[in-house]
Protein backbone atom coordinates (compact mmCIF):
# COMPACT_ATOMS: atom_id res chain seq x y z
CA UNK A 1 0.00 0.00 0.00
CA UNK A 2 1.42 3.62 -0.74
CA UNK A 3 1.47 6.22 0.91
CA UNK A 4 -0.51 8.48 -0.88
CA UNK A 5 -3.12 5.92 -1.81
CA UNK A 6 -3.46 5.56 2.38
CA UNK A 7 -3.97 9.29 2.49
CA UNK A 8 -6.62 9.60 -0.39
CA UNK A 9 -8.41 6.58 0.67
CA UNK A 10 -8.50 7.74 4.64
CA UNK A 11 -8.58 11.88 4.43
CA UNK A 12 -9.99 11.82 1.12
CA UNK A 13 -6.48 13.61 -0.25
CA UNK A 14 -2.70 13.67 -0.68
CA UNK A 15 -2.15 16.75 0.87
CA UNK A 16 -2.79 16.43 5.06
CA UNK A 17 -2.60 20.35 5.33
CA UNK A 18 -6.09 20.65 3.09
CA UNK A 19 -7.77 18.46 5.77
CA UNK A 20 -9.95 19.97 8.48
CA UNK A 21 -9.82 18.94 11.89
CA UNK A 22 -13.19 16.84 11.94
CA UNK A 23 -11.84 14.91 8.73
CA UNK A 24 -8.90 14.03 9.85
CA UNK A 25 -10.37 12.49 13.50
CA UNK A 26 -13.06 10.83 11.34
CA UNK A 27 -9.90 9.42 9.16
CA UNK A 28 -7.73 8.55 11.77
CA UNK A 29 -10.72 6.31 13.21
CA UNK A 30 -11.76 4.72 10.06
CA UNK A 31 -7.56 3.65 9.91
CA UNK A 32 -7.67 2.42 13.45
CA UNK A 33 -11.13 -0.13 12.37
CA UNK A 34 -9.49 -1.25 9.63
CA UNK A 35 -6.37 -2.00 11.02
CA UNK A 36 -7.74 -3.67 13.59
CA UNK A 37 -9.51 -6.11 10.90
CA UNK A 38 -6.38 -6.43 8.30
CA UNK A 39 -4.66 -9.55 8.15
CA UNK A 40 -1.96 -8.77 6.03
CA UNK A 41 1.43 -7.80 7.80
CA UNK A 42 2.49 -5.30 4.59
CA UNK A 43 -0.99 -3.30 4.37
CA UNK A 44 -0.60 -3.25 8.74
CA UNK A 45 2.41 -2.01 8.81
CA UNK A 46 1.98 0.65 6.46
CA UNK A 47 -1.59 1.68 8.18
CA UNK A 48 0.08 1.66 11.64
CA UNK A 49 3.25 3.45 10.20
CA UNK A 50 0.84 6.48 9.25
CA UNK A 51 -0.81 6.19 12.61
CA UNK A 52 2.25 6.45 14.16
CA UNK A 53 3.24 9.87 12.18
CA UNK A 54 -0.34 11.02 12.73
CA UNK A 55 0.29 10.59 16.63
CA UNK A 56 -2.57 7.62 17.15
CA UNK A 57 -0.72 4.29 16.38
CA UNK A 58 -1.31 1.82 18.94
CA UNK A 59 0.84 0.25 21.16
CA UNK A 60 3.47 -2.23 20.29
CA UNK A 61 2.25 -4.73 22.01
CA UNK A 62 -1.28 -4.11 20.98
CA UNK A 63 -0.25 -3.72 17.60
CA UNK A 64 1.95 -6.72 16.46
CA UNK A 65 1.89 -9.93 17.88
CA UNK A 66 5.06 -10.96 16.58
CA UNK A 67 8.54 -9.89 17.71
CA UNK A 68 10.08 -9.13 14.30
CA UNK A 69 7.27 -6.83 13.68
CA UNK A 70 7.54 -4.96 16.65
CA UNK A 71 11.44 -4.60 15.65
CA UNK A 72 10.94 -3.20 12.26
CA UNK A 73 8.20 -0.65 14.24
CA UNK A 74 10.64 -0.12 16.95
CA UNK A 75 13.56 0.72 13.64
CA UNK A 76 11.12 2.63 12.06
CA UNK A 77 10.37 5.15 14.74
CA UNK A 78 14.27 5.39 15.89
CA UNK A 79 14.76 6.43 11.70
CA UNK A 80 11.59 8.83 11.63
CA UNK A 81 13.08 10.99 15.18
CA UNK A 82 16.63 10.68 13.36
CA UNK A 83 15.16 12.46 10.36
CA UNK A 84 12.95 14.72 12.37
CA UNK A 85 15.92 15.68 14.61
CA UNK A 86 17.82 16.67 11.27
CA UNK A 87 14.80 18.62 10.38
CA UNK A 88 15.41 20.89 13.74
CA UNK A 89 19.13 21.02 13.94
Amino acid sequence: MEFDDQMRRFFGTDDLGAVSPEAMASGIERMRVEFGLETDKGRRFAMWSLLYMLGSAPDLDVAFKDERDRDAARTFMDLLDQANAADRG
